[in-house]
């Protein structure tokens, strides 16, 4: 069967603006009246997971089932174990998955999904403690719940009324509220969060320490202060870092010789041959600590507008180097 064109009007470039604008402005305002009624409620929903021994089941249907997937995953990324269950399977087994001391968050717009109220007698009979979040104070689901979080909305966005759109997006808010209020309760850390990212970028930037990238030992190009122009050359040459640490009898940073200062050296009346690596060198160069993390090496280097850094320990020993390629084979940068 064919697919009627649409109308004209409908095509319209600012028409179409002028809808796509409207629903902002419908949504904004079902966040701002969800926003409003914050209270007493939420705050018992969040003791709740707090004093719960177990994890947060998130469960719903159709689109609310998605919005409830999408929660216990940002629970679950932000410090508060937890996870779906689809009210369907749940009567075919999957009950087994929720333990007594597991919190349900049961999310249903209308609060009388058959699905989700199938369940509800199975729950109460273990001891589950029930947080609904539904758009009807009144309905089965809010009054047979521990808690109940009101998502109702002035409108949808959907001009038909049909869609799920404003109430989905403040039940989404309403779950991002808990998740972060639940986070800041914890005393969740960025530290806390890169362990349960490990394989993002954001994981990466910050687990990832210098000492995770850097060079060292036999790897890291270093001359003695008394060393000629050419050997610290020959430095550069063989470790391929384009510099070379400058250390004293006690391996304590004393300088740092780069392509730049080589390049300089050459633009001068110096003679090369002749040169000592000491009236070459960069006497204050910039370092990081092997403590760090790999991500402020990319900072500096940003700021600094440099390629490269030693990497020394607490006494000024150097102990390391790292350029800019390093931290971009770590995908740091």
């Amino acid at each position: 069967m064919a697919v009627s064109p649409l109308p004209p009007s409908s095509t319209d470039p600012a028409a179409l603006v002028a809808s796509g604008r409207r629903v902002f402005e419908i949504e904004r305002d079902a966040l701002a009246a969800v926003a409003g009624r914050l209270g007493d409620d939420f705050s018992r929903a969040c003791q709740l997971v707090l004093e719960s021994r177990g994890r947060v089941v998130a469960t719903g249907m159709g689109k609310s089932g998605h919005v409830a997937r999408k929660i216990a995953a940002t629970l679950a990324s932000t410090g508060t174990p937890a996870f779906y269950v689809h009210p369907g399977e749940a009567g075919h087994g999957d009950l087994g998955m929720i333990t007594e001391a597991d919190v349900v968050l049961a999310l249903s717009y209308s609060g009388e999904s058959d699905e989700v109220l199938m369940l509800l007698p199975v729950l109460k009979r273990q001891g589950n403690r029930l947080i609904a979040m539904t758009g009807r104070p009144g309905s089965s689901l809010a009054l047979a719940a521990d808690v109940h979080l009101d998502v109702s909305v002035p409108a949808e966005a959907c001009p038909l009324a049909l869609a799920p759109t404003s109430s989905t997006t403040a039940s989404l808010a309403m779950g991002d509220a808990l998740a972060v209020a639940l986070l800041d309760a914890r005393g969740f850390t960025a530290d806390d969060f890169a362990r349960s990212h490990p394989a993002g970028s954001l994981g990466r930037r910050l687990l990832l320490h210098i000492t995770d990238v850097m060079h060292s030992g036999d790897e890291l190009p270093k001359v003695g202060e008394t060393a000629s122009l050419s050997e610290a050359l020959v430095e550069m040459s063989r470790k391929r870092l384009g510099m070379t640490a400058v250390v004293d009898a006690d391996q304590r940073l004393v300088g740092l010789f780069t392509d730049g200062d080589l390049r300089r050296a050459l633009d001068s009346d110096l003679d090369v041959r002749s040169a000592r690596i000491v009236d070459v060198m960069t006497r204050t160069p910039r370092t990081i600590g092997a403590d760090q993390l790999a991500v402020e090496a990319a900072r500096v280097m940003e700021t600094q507008q440099i390629n490269g850094l030693i990497v020394v320990d607490g006494d000024g020993r150097a102990v390391g180097a790292l350029n800019i390629h390093d931290l971009l084979r770590a995908r740091v940068v």
